[in-house]
């Protein structure tokens, strides 16, 4: 038998190679970006390993598993930004759209990926909006908890209030300031240089296709999958 992680009730318990076979189904789902009907056949049933996979969405056991795997974090600079992609059609469709984190623009649907990384690019936060929302929208939330750190972010994020709650929570604001602003914005230019590993972040995010271009409907969904490819990237 294989104790496996804890979800809202209590630890999950079930047989080893079948527990085994449920995640390899939903690696395949997550970097093949394939229809669940398109599943083979060797991992079983495709609506029983979805009924599965929506059960465990439901119950936050993906999110769970993302904060278990963030193991030592290096937060000596933490960074923060966003990134837009393409929802399909086929996304729509399942409530009020901006509820499921669905924007329309001139491309079609759109949804936005607000991440709080750390110094070595490890995901330590992931949220979901549509596509229009400004990255200074979900400011707040990403930095919330975060003390000691170096912050650093782009011009997005340049405001009074962002850089008050950063200084309140004992961080360094490395934010450099919009072009209207009257009064020069000092930062560390060298330091500001290590965003970059946010960037790469968003590009490892991408190579699995269930990300790259969003299919399902329900924002808890899309976010489950977030959740589970986040701790696949910490457990490389």
């Amino acid at each position: 038998m294989l104790i496996f992680f804890d979800g809202l009730d209590g630890i999950y318990v079930g047989k080893e190679d079948k527990l085994k076979k449920f995640i390899e189904a939903i690696y395949w789902i997550v970097r093949t970006g394939a229809q669940w009907r398109e599943l083979p056949e060797i991992y079983g049933n495709w609506n029983s390993i979805y009924a599965r996979f929506n059960e465990w969405s439901k119950k936050g056991i993906w999110d769970k598993l993302m904060v278990f795997c963030i193991q030592d974090p290096d937060l000596e600079y933490v960074s923060i930004d966003a990134t837009i992609l393409r929802a399909h059609a086929c996304s729509a469709g399942y409530g009020e759209q901006a509820e499921q984190g669905l924007g329309r623009s001139k491309g079609g649907f759109s949804t936005k990926i607000h991440a709080k990384v750390d110094a070595l690019g490890n995901p330590l936060k992931l949220l979901v909006t549509a596509g229009q929302c400004s990255d200074f929208s979900k400011a707040p939330e990403l930095i919330k908890g975060e003390t000691g750190s170096y912050m650093i972010g782009d011009k997005g994020y340049d405001s009074d209030e962002v850089r008050a709650q950063i200084c309140a929570q004992e961080c360094i604001p490395v934010i450099p300031g919009k072009s209207n602003r009257k009064i020069t914005i000092q930062y560390d230019k060298h330091i500001y240089k290590e965003r970059n590993v946010v960037e790469c972040f968003f590009s490892k995010l991408k190579q699995f296709r269930r990300v790259f271009s969003r299919f399902d409907k329900s924002i808890r969904n899309f976010g489950s999958f977030l959740s589970f490819v986040g701790a696949i990237l910490w457990l490389r």
